[in-house]
């Protein structure tokens, strides 16, 4: 299934490699030029279906349970000032997803949201430090009766385009999508200092269905 959040964007990729397929067998004589041209489309297609897939995830149940928003891998977990939801120091796990992880993001807990900001900024790669403060990124403050979780979406290097349809108010249920982050990105997501970590650095996660932690 391709997500409903990049579902403009594969069509219109789908169509521009119609025309540049067609355009070929009809400009080009040379039957080895136009094979490898259909080559690169079928694999460039292949490519962009296997990002904009949204397969179903089964969230684990538990209130306490803090859940993996994003598919990809732990690049960090460490103790941090964070000053725009918690104001003073929490736990932070850092995800990085790659381009062929899938980049529908997932709600990492049940609750109200209390916090939403859109931040400009800038296109550092999605694995450096320095992209968490500076780049292009959504931040978003959940909060249930267990507890509250600050996460930010992070544009990347190759990444120009955040989805994220919350505003301050929303209810929302752990493990729902929410938006994505296109082509490549990173996802921090921030903790109370007294939730249990149940993962380690290196490990892989799935969007709605790694349990990260507990309040």
């Amino acid at each position: 299934m391709v997500t409903e959040y990049g579902l403009s964007t594969f069509i219109n990729v789908v169509l521009i490699l119609v025309i540049i397929l067609f355009g070929s067998w009809y400009f080009v004589d040379n039957q080895t030029i136009r094979f490898i041209i259909s080559a690169f489309i079928f694999l460039f297609f292949l490519f962009t279906l296997n990002f904009f897939r949204d397969p179903e995830r089964v969230t684990p149940t538990g209130q306490n349970l803090i859940i993996s928003p994003a598919d990809g891998e732990i690049i960090k977990i460490e103790e941090v000032d964070e000053p725009f939801y918690f104001k003073g120091k929490s736990k932070m796990i850092s995800i990085f997803m790659s381009p062929l992880n899938v980049h529908v993001n997932r709600n990492p807990i049940s609750g109200n949201i209390n916090h939403y900001q859109y931040v400009k900024g800038e296109y550092f790669a999605a694995f450096e430090d320095k992209a968490s403060l500076k780049n292009e990124q959504t931040h978003i403050g959940v909060e249930n009766n267990f507890g509250k979780v600050f996460f930010k979406q992070i544009a990347g290097f190759v990444a120009r385009r955040i989805v994220c349809n919350f505003q301050v108010g929303n209810k929302v249920n752990a493990g729902e999508r929410f938006g994505m982050i296109k082509f490549g990105s990173r996802v921090d997501i921030f903790l109370p200092l007294t939730a249990k970590i149940k993962v380690e650095k290196n490990k892989k996660t799935v969007a709605g269905e790694t349990i990260l932690a507990e309040f």
